[in-house]
């Protein structure tokens, strides 16, 4: 019966330094790291490091932490919780913080939603010409990419959006966007 007790204390104390481990991990990383990647960085199983991240959810989702676990473009990182950031913003969100013209999100959002897009489309969408300057200022903060090109005359770029994007927005993956009605929907169809 001991033998059991001691079993069973041994597996809990592997377990705690699994979790801290990760924890270790997802503290020194600045990128969302999926499973295999701290499954590689930590030498432990994939189904190891799937039960730590659940402890260290369990761990922040209380009340009392201040930080949480993202789960960011397939990937999760340690970021400070939502309802501090207000209070952290003006010391912390500066060197992050990006500002768009009303014209840089209206392109950023019709190639989140329509991707994949080539500029021409997007001009369709907008109803205006020349977003060559707003793809190149998105492209230069890695928000989108190029993504292939499209079989027609000319074979122009089409761009979707990348890891950097749902970062930057919180979101775990392109199906995260907010949901849009009937005639919002209709605004980012390209028209044949």
């Amino acid at each position: 019966m001991a033998e059991k007790n001691d079993s069973k204390q041994e597996k809990k104390l592997i377990q705690k330094k699994e979790t801290a481990l990760i924890e270790a991990i997802l503290y020194l990383e600045t990128d969302p790291l999926d499973f295999n990647t701290l499954a590689r960085i930590s030498g432990l199983s994939r189904d190891a490091v799937k039960k730590a991240v659940e402890k260290l959810e369990e761990k922040y989702s209380l009340e009392d932490s201040g930080v949480e676990l993202s789960r960011i473009g397939g990937g999760i990182m340690l970021s400070a919780k939502l309802e501090y950031w207000d209070t952290l913003k003006p010391y912390y969100g500066k060197k992050n913080e990006i500002r768009f013209s009303r014209a840089t999100l209206e392109t950023l959002s019709i190639i989140a939603y329509s991707q994949p897009v080539t500029r021409s489309e997007i001009e369709s969408i907008r109803g205006v010409q020349a977003v060559d300057s707003v793809i190149r200022l998105l492209l230069e903060k890695s928000l989108i990419r190029e993504v292939g090109k499209k079989d027609i005359p000319g074979k122009p770029a089409q761009y979707g959006t990348t890891r950097e994007f749902l970062r930057f927005f919180r979101l775990e993956s392109i199906a995260d966007l907010p949901k849009l009605n009937e005639s919002e929907a209709a605004r980012f169809e390209l028209e044949n």
